[in-house]
């Protein structure tokens, strides 16, 4: 037995690397790891995926990602079901790293590995029983095998189990009479529809690999009204819930799990604690003979328990659904990010939970390109960002935020002591990755049937938001472009209109007068056609620069097409037209000065001081602020021709 007090004072962080956490298989075996850590007040962090669920390799790929957030570095030990992860590559580089971090690692139900240590329940003891039980006891002849994956150790055991017995009783296995499927329900569907489509006789039984291939088997048989065990025998195996409550009463195999996973983490405490112990610790599983092979045996004692427990199933999902249908209306109201939260903060304490973390990458908005460079949005597929954020913690009633904290750490805020049970589950949209979701200290991940629902829904919603932030993004820009000249940078006429529109309806309710300057190049066809039009462009800018700092003190300037620009301010008065124009003269010479092109750039200015009526219209002003120029642009052509007599 391991010394408690000192595990108490240095408590242990253990990972544990799994897919699936909300099957029976995935979460019994947890609940023993649970059982062990709070025994030895040890800290278990549980990353999670949930593949293979949707059917879509796109989604899969953001689930995946999860255990790239997982640094080996942070933690004593490693507890790895990768016999729940589907994807081969994704479980050999998980069986890699753990090598080379070097930790103590336990394998559960995995392939036989000498660098770790291995708990295995004994698949083929219990399937040679079931088998030879079937043969012996029910003088079956004919068998068909439903079979898992045999890339998985499990489902392999549980096959050669069944060819070894049927080849010690002398019996064959046709061509035709085992289906390979991947120990989903579909699967036990999908072998019935290939046994009839094959014209076999009819068996007289059926075992498959595990009960969820078995209840479909026999669901399916009953399309073709073939009646189980009368006619037709079929067979499981893990003894599930529903495998127990079934009609008929599933024959299945009961394996210790709770003791699997209890055992597993306790031999890496052991190990942390420099105690002997065994590489390999194998587990007897055993049948349950029931109904579904013709053993019926008295099911009424079961009945009260069973009614109990099928109440509170029934109770919990209906409390999950209005929860989940509470937060789908909610969620669907909010347009920021802030609201969103506000929403999530709110109906967390209905879980059964301690503590409930959001983290977000720092890029979760995902990095948007100017509409004009026609380039795709980035973000993020693989891995996490160097630093994120927990814009919501709920602790306990209490909502906070943590601003800024290092991926590496994987938890916003360090743990204080032993005795947390954390499940890291990924947030993400298809495979665009938008952070984690950490639930600690309750069974809510493991228990409810709707905790990947709910991911789904907050995931959805995040990327509604962050689709709405882009979506302002883009209108903006639009908008920008609109309303802005592209050479000079301030606004067009466009812009300056729905700016002026607002000015003027200011000095009409405050009865106050407004100041329009129109202001036209001079020389601009003479600079082009010397120094060519990118030198034109270039005076045309610094004459922009120019009249946009003239206009700074609460006024408005715009290109008003071509060469022509325009000054707008209110509440003037006659007493500002000068000083106006003598700043005007004054930078335009020093922009001469500091440019010492071969040219000068100059312009004629006309301005007008106006009330504004009824009657008036902004382009009956402009047109008089126009007139006013053309005249002081006669006066200067006037004064050049006197000078050249």
């Amino acid at each position: 037995m391991l010394n408690y007090q000192e595990t108490v004072k240095h408590p242990r962080n253990i990972a544990v690397v799994v897919a699936g956490i909300d099957e029976e298989y995935q979460n019994s075996i947890i609940e023993g790891i649970v059982d062990c850590a709070k025994t030895y007040h040890a800290n278990i962090s549980c990353f999670a995926s949930f593949t293979g669920v949707i059917a879509n390799s796109r989604y899969d790929i953001g689930e995946y990602n999860i255990y790239e957030l997982l640094n080996m570095k942070k933690f004593d030990a490693l507890i790895l079901m990768t016999n729940t992860i589907s994807n081969p590559e994704e479980k050999k580089k998980l069986i890699q790293q753990a090598k080379d971090s070097g930790l103590p690692a336990v394998i559960l139900d995995g392939e036989e590995d000498p660098d770790f240590y291995h708990v295995r329940i004994d698949n083929s003891r219990a399937m040679r029983k079931i088998v030879q039980h079937v043969i012996e006891e029910h003088k079956a002849r004919h068998i068909c095998f439903v079979s898992g994956p045999l890339a998985n150790p499990e489902a392999r055991d549980r096959y050669q189990a069944f060819c070894h017995v049927m080849h010690e009783n002398d019996l064959e296995i046709g061509e035709n009479q085992v289906y390979f499927g991947d120990f989903r329900a579909v699967d036990g569907k999908r072998a019935i529809e290939t046994f009839i489509s094959a014209g076999m006789s009819v068996p007289d039984a059926i075992i498959c690999a595990n009960d969820a291939m078995a209840l479909a088997v026999i669901a399916e048989l009953e399309k073709y009204d073939y009646s189980v065990p009368d006619d037709i025998i079929v067979t499981g195996f893990d003894n599930t819930y529903n495998a127990r409550h079934y009609c008929p009463s599933l024959t299945t195999v009961s394996r210790p799990l709770n003791e699997a996973g209890y055992k597993a983490c306790e031999m890496l405490l052991y190990v942390l604690n420099q105690q002997e112990i065994d590489h390999k610790q194998i587990l007897e599983a055993e049948p349950v003979f029931a109904e579904s092979c013709g053993c019926c045996k008295d099911a009424s004692k079961n009945i009260r328990q069973y009614k109990k427990s099928t109440f509170q199933l029934i109770d919990d999902c209906r409390k999950d659904i209005s929860l989940l249908n509470r937060m789908t209306m909610e969620l669907a109201e909010t347009e920021t990010i802030e609201d969103n939260f506000q929403v999530i903060g709110k109906l967390i304490q209905e879980l059964d939970c301690e503590r409930y973390y959001i983290c977000l990458c720092s890029e979760w908005e995902g990095v948007f390109h100017d509409v004009l460079g026609q380039k795709e949005e980035e973000y993020r597929i693989h891995g996490y960002t160097r630093h994120m954020s927990a814009p919501l913690i709920w602790d306990k009633g209490k909502i906070r935020k943590v601003d800024r904290f290092r991926s590496e750490d994987m938890f916003p805020e360090p743990l204080e002591n032993g005795g947390n049970i954390s499940y890291f589950l990924p947030l993400h949209f298809r495979e665009r990755c938008l952070g984690y979701y950490i639930i600690q200290n309750g069974d809510f991940p493991i228990k409810s049937m709707l905790c990947h629902t709910m991911m789904l829904n907050i995931s959805n919603s995040i990327e509604n938001i962050r689709k709405l932030f882009h979506l302002s993004s883009v209108i903006s820009q639009l908008d920008q472009l609109y309303t802005t000249d592209p050479l000079c940078g301030i606004y067009n006429r466009n812009g300056f209109i729905r700016q002026a529109d607002q000015i003027m309806k200011n000095a009409k309710k405050n009865h106050t007068q407004i100041l329009i300057a129109f202001i036209d190049m001079d020389g601009l066809k003479a600079i082009n056609d010397n120094y060519g039009h990118k030198e034109g462009d270039f005076a045309i800018q610094r004459l922009a620069s120019t009249i946009s700092e003239c206009a700074k003190n609460g006024g408005v300037c715009a290109r008003f097409g071509g060469d022509e620009f325009i000054i707008l301010i209110g509440d003037a008065c006659e007493a500002d037209i000068e000083p106006l124009e003598g700043m005007f003269r004054k930078r335009l010479a020093a922009v001469n000065q500091i440019i010492c092109k071969p040219y000068q750039i100059d312009a004629s200015i006309g301005m007008l001081v106006s009330d504004v009526n009824d009657s008036d219209t902004l382009f009956s002003l402009i047109t008089q602020a126009d007139t006013l120029m053309y005249e002081q642009k006669k006066r200067k052509k006037t004064s050049q021709y006197l000078r050249r007599s």
